[in-house]
C-alpha cells in the first residue's frame, strides 16, 4: 500500500494506476476505522481495480463545541487494517495541506445543507461538502463509496456531485451493525458500559417502526411516535426523529415511496445517529 501525505504524492500515485488501465474507487474517512468503514473498502475493491482511502479529521465540519480535539485518531491501526484489506493508496494529508490559513472558497449545498443534521449543526454540511469537493478534485475517482448511516450527508454529496457535474458515481452502502443492532460508529468508543447498553435502543426503536410499517402503518406522525415511545424506555436525550424524503430531506406525511426514518440522540455525552429506509 502506498501512503501519500501530500496532494502531489496522491495525484502521482493515481496517475500511475490510471496508466495501468485501472479505474479508481475512493473511500473518504476520518479514520478510527471499524467494520462499517471496511465494508465500504470491500465494496470498492469489488467494484474497482484500484482503491484509494483517505484519512482526514476535517476541522471544517465540527462546530465550536463539538469533539474535534478528542475525535479518535488511530492512524497506525487504521493503516494496518487497510493493508490487510488490500487498499492500494492511503491519503493522509495534514490540515495545512487541505486548507489555506484563511479559506475563502466554500461549497454550500443550499436547502439540503440546512435540513435534518444541517438544521441542528449549522455549517456542518458546508464543511462536509467542501472537503469532499476538494478530495474529489485531488483523487478524481470513478466511483466513491459512503455509508448509509450518515444519510443526510449522502443526500448532500449526491446533490453536490449532480450540480457541480462531477464525473463520479456515488454508491451508498448499508449500515453495518453490532450484534445488538447498534450502528457502528467511531464515536461508540466514547460510551461507558452502561451507555453502550442504552444506545441499543436506537436500533430497537427503528425496528419497532419498521414492524409497524410492515403491518400497514404509513402515517409519518404515528411512525415517529412509535420510535419516540421506544426511545423513552432508556435515559437518553433525543435531538430529533424525522420521516423524510431521502433525496430532498424534506418531511413527508405518508410513507408511499422509499422513505428515510432518521434519529439523532445523545447517550450520556455522546451523540449518535441511526436510520432505516422504509418501503425501499
Amino acid at each position: 500500500m502506498k501512503t501519500a501525505k501530500t496532494i502531489d504524492e496522491v495525484r502521482r500515485a493515481v496517475r500511475h494506476a490510471r496508466a495501468r488501465g485501472e479505474d479508481i474507487g475512493f473511500v473518504p474517512t476520518m479514520g478510527a476505522l471499524h467494520e462499517g468503514h471496511l465494508s465500504l473498502v470491500r465494496a470498492a475493491k469489488h467494484r474497482c481495480r484500484s482503491v484509494v482511502v483517505s484519512v482526514f479529521v476535517n476541522p471544517a465540519q465540527f462546530g465550536p463545541n463539538e469533539d474535534f480535539s478528542k475525535y479518535p485518531r488511530t492512524l497506525e491501526k487504521d493503516s494496518e487494517q487497510l493493508v490487510r484489506e488490500g487498499v492500494d493508496i492511503l491519503f493522509v494529508p495534514s490540515a495545512t495541506e487541505m486548507y489555506d490559513s484563511s479559506p475563502a472558497v466554500w461549497v454550500d449545498v443550499e436547502g439540503l445543507g440546512d435540513l435534518n443534521e444541517g438544521r441542528v449543526r449549522p455549517g456542518h454540511f458546508r464543511g462536509v461538502a467542501t472537503i469532499v469537493a476538494k478530495l474529489f478534485n485531488i483523487v478524481q475517482p470513478d466511483v466513491a463509496f459512503f455509508g448509509q448511516k450518515d444519510a443526510a450527508q449522502l443526500a448532500v454529496i449526491r446533490r453536490m456531485v449532480c450540480e457541480l457535474r462531477y464525473p463520479v458515481e456515488i454508491v451508498g452502502c448499508p449500515i453495518v451493525r453490532e450484534a445488538d443492532g447498534l450502528a457502528m460508529s467511531s464515536r461508540n468508543v466514547y460510551l461507558s458500559a452502561d451507555e453502550r447498553k442504552q444506545a441499543a435502543v436506537l436500533s430497537r426503536a427503528l425496528r419497532a417502526a419498521e414492524e409497524a410499517f410492515r403491518r400497514g402503518a404509513t402515517d409519518a406522525t404515528k411512525l415517529a411516535t412509535t420510535v419516540r415511545q421506544e426511545l423513552s424506555t432508556e435515559p437518553i436525550s433525543v435531538d430529533y426523529v424525522e420521516v423524510l424524503d431521502p433525496a430532498t430531506l424534506l418531511p413527508v406525511d405518508t410513507v408511499q415511496a422509499p422513505t428515510l426514518l432518521a434519529i439523532a440522540a445523545r447517550v450520556g455525552n455522546t451523540r449518535l445517529l441511526d436510520n432505516i429506509v422504509l418501503g425501499g
